[in-house]
């Protein structure tokens, strides 16, 4: 009798062992679940600066960049795509759209000796530029701890935690486009219509 309630305390405390581990490491998920989604919120207040940015600096430049109108247009329409992008993947495609556009009126504007030194045209860059920073870091938190996540939902034994409570792997920030990638080619020999006339 003593045999069999020996081995029923050590099934009782194996059951128990087996229980806290398994609240540890779906805890575990919990957090990491939740910093991801802090990642994203981080981005998603740096990109709204970003949007809020952009049509400031459009104004500001509009008056003077009077050849360029199709450029502003289409940075303004990059960035309405980007403020209406669900998720990350449409938020990172449509985001690396409007840094090109960016990118494209940035290099127009240095044509424009006037808005060089227009100080709100250059406190507006100065803005972009500093939140395009803060943009790269928050994507690299985002990606790293996404990635930790991902990763600890394929390894076991936490991958029997996270495919009986249904947890999913995230997406990462990337780009794509094999164009993205590549490194961009300036011209120096490019001029506008204002050089012409």
């Amino acid at each position: 009798m003593a045999a069999v309630g020996g081995c029923l305390m050590l099934l009782v405390a194996l059951a128990v062992l087996a229980a806290i581990w398994a609240i540890w490491r779906y805890n575990n998920l919990i957090s990491l679940r939740n910093q991801v989604a802090n990642g994203w919120k981080q981005i998603d207040v740096q990109l709204k600066r970003r949007h809020d940015l952009i049509p400031n600096l459009v104004s500001a430049v509009r008056g003077e960049m009077q050849f360029e109108q199709d450029t502003l247009e289409k940075v303004i329409q990059a960035r309405n795509t980007a403020v209406a992008a669900r998720g990350v993947a449409d938020s990172a495609d449509k985001e690396n759209a409007l840094t090109q556009t960016l990118s494209r009126l940035f290099a127009l504007a240095e044509n424009y000796p006037n808005l060089k030194s227009n100080e709100q045209v250059k406190a507006l860059m100065e803005e972009l530029s500093s939140t395009e920073n803060r943009i790269g870091f928050a994507r690299q938190f985002y990606n790293d701890i996404a990635t930790r996540f991902n990763i600890a939902q394929q390894l076991f034994p936490d991958n029997l935690i996270a495919q009986a409570f249904k947890f999913q792997p995230v997406e990462l920030f990337e780009i794509k486009d094999g164009a993205e990638r590549a490194v961009p080619q300036v011209d120096l020999s490019i001029r506008s219509d204002r050089t012409k006339s």
